[in-house]
């Protein structure tokens, strides 16, 4: 086995997979994951740069990720940058701060390898009881991923520029949002779906596969969760219909009562709202989609497993 490191830096968080990869390059061992949010996408959609504070707490976790490798005997790393960095007019300085600390380039990626590299981590663990074709919906801060595919290699994708970070600075200013608030937020992600309809055929769905913070701390909420618990949140399969009942409370929730969820990560409190509406329009529109072609979507599965394998995995 290759011991490789995986490090996705989004709009919101910074995330660390240390992992042996296996001689095949079809599996990995994980050895520590950790995540902290940064929200390195900080007033980007409003300002076009990086701030300065947000820029600090992101590299200052990058340093503390290099240590970690260097403690594990790390053979390789890749640092994957997506949506707040192809929007930032002073990324330069993030790039050149993260190659001094790790010695590794920042490789801003495409919103469709971004897509490729989720389908790939999210399937690598799904067994042959989920069936294809399998749409893989990967929830950003700044953006979010719609792939699409079968057992092994996507069809189709799209990135669209919705994300909880961006919506919840657009739209969701009141604590909790207002019903315009929300209603402006929806008719902005609506109008990213139907957009997308050309590029990712919905109505093929027979699976949505759910990955990503936002995701898994919906499905942690409708399971009643005390606490962040991965393995009871990784693979599981909810009727749709309990998953909208969770994100329509943690929209509607005041920020305080949020804070207050055993399971709720301090640094998604404040979007979270955005996140979950996000995933229950997408999910509304693809259960109508099938519907409309005389078919039936079946149950929604969360995965723990999401781009960060897939970069691992791409290091084979």
């Amino acid at each position: 086995m290759n011991r490789v490191a995986a490090i996705d830096c989004g709009t919101n968080s910074i995330r660390l997979l240390i992992a042996d990869l296996a001689e095949d390059g079809a599996s990995l061992r994980d050895i520590t994951r950790q995540m902290q949010v940064v929200r390195l996408g900080q007033g980007v959609d409003h300002t076009g740069r990086f701030d300065p504070a947000a820029l600090a707490r992101t590299l200052a976790t990058t340093e503390e990720y290099a240590s970690l490798c260097r403690e594990h005997d790390v053979d390789r790393i890749r640092f994957v940058a997506t949506s707040a960095s192809r929007d930032a007019s002073n990324r330069d300085e993030f790039f050149d701060g993260v190659q001094q600390v790790l010695g590794v380039p920042v490789e801003v990626i495409s919103g469709a390898e971004e897509a490729a590299l989720s389908f790939r981590g999210a399937i690598s663990v799904l067994t042959e009881s989920v069936p294809a074709p399998r749409l893989v919906v990967d929830i950003g801060g700044g953006s979010s991923e719609l792939v699409l595919g079968g057992d092994v290699e996507p069809s189709a994708s799209d990135s669209m520029d919705i994300g909880c970070v961006r919506m919840t600075e657009r739209h969701l200013h009141d604590d909790p949002p207002t019903a315009a608030q929300i209603d402006g937020a929806r008719a902005d992600i609506g109008a990213a779906i139907r957009a997308t309809g050309h590029m990712v055929d919905l109505s093929q769905v027979r699976t949505i596969v759910g990955v990503a913070g936002s995701v898994t701390t919906v499905t942690a909420h409708a399971l009643g969760l005390p606490s962040y618990q991965r393995e009871r949140i990784n693979g599981t399969r909810l009727p749709a219909a309990q998953v909208h009942a969770a994100c329509r409370e943690l929209l509607t929730m005041p920020r305080a009562r949020r804070a207050e969820l055993g399971f709720m990560h301090p640094g998604r409190v404040d979007v979270i709202g955005a996140g979950a509406l996000i995933w229950s329009e997408v999910i509304g529109a693809v259960a109508e989609q099938v519907a409309g072609a005389g078919g039936q979507l079946g149950q929604v599965v969360t995965s723990e497993h999401d781009i960060l394998d897939g970069i691992a995995l791409s290091l084979a």
